[in-house]
C-alpha cells in the first residue's frame, strides 16, 4: 500500500501541493487526473522521492520512506518502476541493453540480465527487436521497451507519468492493454497520471481528481464518472463529451 499523509510541496515560495492525503491499495490501478499544471507529475514524483515533499509523509507498506537517503533510497527506487511520456530510452543502447540497464546498475551478472531481458521483451511483444535501437522503433514500440525496462527489477509498484500522451489513439489502447496485463499477471500496483478520462476509464479501478494541488474528488472510477461531485470533475467530463464529436485527428490534438 502507498500512503500519502498531508503531502505539501513548494518550489521557492510557491506551494504546488497543498496537503495531499491518499491511500492506494496493493493491486490497484489508481488514476490521478487533472489539467496541465494541477500538480499531477509533482505528486507522483513525491511517491518515489524524485521530488522530496516539503512536509508530510510517504509510507510504502506501512514503512515511512520520506527521509530515506543514500543506499536505502536507491534500493527503494529500484523496486518502484517508472515510465514517462517521452520514453527516456538510451539512444546509443540497443533495446535489450536498455532493458538490462537497471540490472546492470545493481551488478546482476550479464547472463542473468540477458535472460531477464529476453523474457520481458517476449512479454511486451518485442522479441524480434532485441538488437534494434530506439530510433528504429515507433513510439508505441519505444514505450513497450520502457515498460520492459521498468519491470526489470520485478517492481511491486509502477508509476506511469502521462505514459500514453505522446501516442495516437490506437497505440494508446494497445499500451493500456499491456499495462492491464502487467497488473493482472504480475500483481503490480499502478499509479497512472493522465489528463485523459478515456485512459482512466479504460484501465483504472480507482481515481483521484487533482485541481490546483488539491485532491477534490476520489473514489471508484465508475462511481466518480457516473456521479461527479467536484466542479473540476464535471468540467473534465464535459470536455471529454465535447471532443467525442471531433474526428480522431482532432481528438488527438485536443489535449487539456
Amino acid at each position: 500500500m502507498i500512503e500519502l499523509r498531508d503531502i505539501r510541496k513548494s518550489f521557492g515560495e510557491k506551494e504546488v501541493l497543498h496537503g495531499i492525503n491518499l491511500e492506494i491499495a496493493d493491486g490497484d490501478v489508481f488514476g490521478i487526473i487533472g489539467v496541465s499544471g494541477a500538480g499531477k507529475s509533482t505528486l507522483v514524483r513525491c511517491m518515489n522521492l524524485l521530488e522530496r515533499p516539503t512536509s508530510g509523509r510517504v509510507l510504502i507498506d506501512g514503512r515511512d520512506v520520506t527521509d530515506l537517503k543514500g543506499a536505502q533510497l536507491i534500493q527503494l527506487r529500484q523496486f518502484i518502476g517508472m515510465i514517462f511520456q517521452n520514453f527516456s530510452l538510451f539512444q546509443q543502447r540497443s533495446v535489450a541493453e536498455n532493458v538490462c540497464f537497471p540490472l546492470e546498475i545493481r551488478g546482476v551478472a550479464k547472463e542473468e540480465r540477458l535472460e531477464r531481458a529476453t523474457d520481458l521483451l517476449k512479454m511486451v511483444d518485442l522479441s524480434d527487436f532485441a538488437d534494434a535501437y530506439p530510433v528504429q522503433l515507433s513510439g508505441g514500440q519505444q514505450q513497450r521497451v520502457a515498460i520492459a525496462r521498468a519491470l526489470a527489477n520485478r517492481p511491486r509498484i509502477m508509476l506511469c507519468d502521462e505514459a500514453t500522451s505522446a501516442l495516437d489513439t490506437r497505440t494508446t489502447m494497445s499500451i493500456l492493454e499491456l499495462l492491464g496485463r502487467v497488473n493482472r499477471e504480475l500483481g503490480v500496483t499502478m499509479v497512472v497520471i493522465t489528463h485523459s478520462l478515456a485512459v482512466a476509464q479504460r484501465i483504472c479501478n480507482r481515481i483521484a481528481v487533482i485541481d490546483d494541488g488539491r485532491i477534490v474528488e476520489e473514489g471508484a472510477t465508475r462511481e466518480v464518472f457516473a456521479h461527479p461531485q467536484a466542479q473540476m470533475t464535471k468540467d473534465l467530463l464535459l470536455f471529454d463529451t465535447v471532443i467525442q464529436d471531433f474526428s480522431e485527428d482532432e481528438r488527438e490534438k485536443a489535449v487539456i
